[in-house]
Formats: C-alpha cells, sequence, structure tokens
C-alpha cells in the first residue's frame, strides 16, 4: 500500500512538471508581433499598460516584468500570448509580454 502512494504521488510531481513545460514561453500559442510601442493614453477599454501598433492591427500590452516607457515610440519585437477574455468593450487584444527585442 505503501508503495502505490510513493508511486501515485511520483506521477502526480512528473504530470505537474509537464504542465509547467507546456505553459512556457516556447511552447503552444505563442506570438511574436513587430511593431510600434506608444501611451495608450484614453480609452473606452480598461487594459494593458501601453499599446503596440503593429502594421495593420493595435495590441494591448502588459507585462510583470518588462518596463515599457523605456521603449516608448521604438519599433519592437515582442514575444507573448494573448490573455484569455480580451479584447472587451471594444478595445483590441491583450498580449502579455515575455521578451522585447528592438
Amino acid at each position: 500500500m505503501k508503495r502505490i502512494a510513493i508511486l501515485s504521488l511520483f506521477i502526480a510531481v512528473i504530470s505537474g512538471c509537464s504542465a509547467v513545460n507546456n505553459s512556457s514561453s516556447f511552447g503552444k500559442g505563442v506570438l511574436k508581433i513587430a511593431g510600434v510601442i506608444e501611451k495608450p493614453g484614453v480609452t473606452s477599454y480598461q487594459y494593458g499598460t501601453h499599446v503596440l501598433k503593429a502594421e495593420d492591427k493595435t495590441y494591448a500590452i502588459q507585462s510583470e516584468s518588462i518596463d515599457f516607457d523605456k521603449f516608448l515610440n521604438r519599433k519592437v519585437e515582442i514575444t507573448g500570448r494573448k490573455v484569455k477574455g480580451y479584447p472587451v468593450d471594444g478595445g483590441p487584444e491583450l498580449i502579455r509580454v515575455t521578451l522585447i527585442k528592438y
């Protein structure tokens, strides 16, 4: 009985590790978008700290680790994922950015 419990725990830990790997920034659903970062100004939607103006579309962007103010009015390439549940209030898609290149 003890072996079964240990084996079950081991399988649960391995499953948890693979779930973390699937959500890494190099898996399915990762977007790379080029554009210019701007402050959003007054908008009808209330999400994202900045916007990325791509060639044909505008995206609301946010990040927990990147200071977008350092890249204002610069052409960059962002890497990130769409945030589920957006767009709302007629706004743009929301991208959680994990990497930025300029």
